[in-house]
């Protein structure tokens, strides 16, 4: 799923070619990717983007009108950008076309489960429905960042990757930051020390503010190809690193499944040398982790 350093990537490759720029038409062609009815979808073709922006996991485009276009590319949902004119969806894949005078943006998805989604809405209240309400760690204050994450006594693999008390992060960014933190994914959010709590708000803006500049430096002005916004980067410490060395301490790592979740994790570096069995952990992991995607999201 797209984390907070991927959807930036985006912004920052959608700018220069959808900003400003007219929306000339949109072409839907999945019966499941769009999730609203009023306005219609054609009211958006003619009416210029205005503004980009970030809420939480989803992108918005800000048209005239007060109109917004929320994305939520989920797991499997990515854009592909062409500087042809009126490319039009094709495939199975294929789930909407925007045109623009500059290209075409297209949404697709590799994935037999359409969890992608598009909502054409009007007004900022209703665009502010569409916000989960997770702070954003790269800004808020160390207290707000400690008032939520003590505001229920959960692992700090499920307090981190639920948007209801913290914006952007995912499966992936989630195992990043507690690797970074030195803090086990099932260690119980009350039970911190406030050195621990700062230690993890500091490695949560380390940890993404480095992988979003890495990305932007990476890419530059080119438009990322849907194979290049992944959950699995060869530089990651932990996330997909199953039984491969730990780049701090060469400990081979270690994962969690539970159901459709997995977390990667150095059991030197997180858990003082101790394995996390998924069978020993079950309860808690039945009581306090998603079972599904669309749990992860709140939805």
């Amino acid at each position: 799923m797209p984390e907070l350093p991927d959807i930036a990537l985006y912004l920052h490759a959608l700018k220069p070619r959808v900003l400003g720029q007219t929306l000339e038409r949109a072409i839907i062609a999945s019966p499941f990717v769009l999730r609203t009815f009023d306005p219609p979808i054609e009211a958006i073709e003619g009416k210029t983007v205005i503004h980009l922006e970030r809420l939480g996991k989803r992108i918005v485009f800000g048209l005239e009108d007060d109109l917004f276009l929320v994305v939520h590319l989920m797991i499997a949902g990515r854009f592909k950008w062409s500087d042809k004119p009126r490319v039009k969806p094709t495939g199975k894949a294929g789930l909407a076309s925007f045109f623009f005078p500059t290209g075409t943006l297209g949404l697709v998805e590799s994935s037999p489960k359409k969890r992608a989604g598009l909502w054409l809405i009007r007004g900022r209240e209703e665009l502010a429905k569409h916000n989960p309400g997770g702070i954003d760690l790269l800004t808020c204050t160390d207290s707000d960042f400690a008032e939520r994450l003590r505001s229920g006594n959960h692992t700090l693999k499920r307090s981190l990757t639920d948007p209801r008390l913290f914006d952007g992060i995912g499966n992936a960014y989630s195992d990043e930051i507690l690797h970074a933190a030195g803090l086990s994914p099932v260690k119980l959010s009350r039970s911190l020390t406030d050195e621990e709590v700062d230690r993890l708000l500091s490695a949560s803006r380390l940890t993404l503010g480095r992988w979003t500049g890495h990305l932007m430096n990476a890419f530059g002005a080119k438009f990322p190809a849907p194979s290049d916004v992944t959950a699995f980067r060869p530089d990651f410490a932990v996330h997909g690193k199953f039984g491969q060395p730990c780049p701090v301490c060469e400990t081979k790592v270690q994962r969690i499944r539970y159901a459709e979740t997995e977390t990667n994790y150095c059991p030197r570096c997180q858990t003082g040398g101790k394995l996390l069995a998924d069978r020993s952990l079950s309860r808690l992991l039945k009581k306090d982790w998603p079972r599904s995607i669309e749990e992860l999201e709140g939805k």
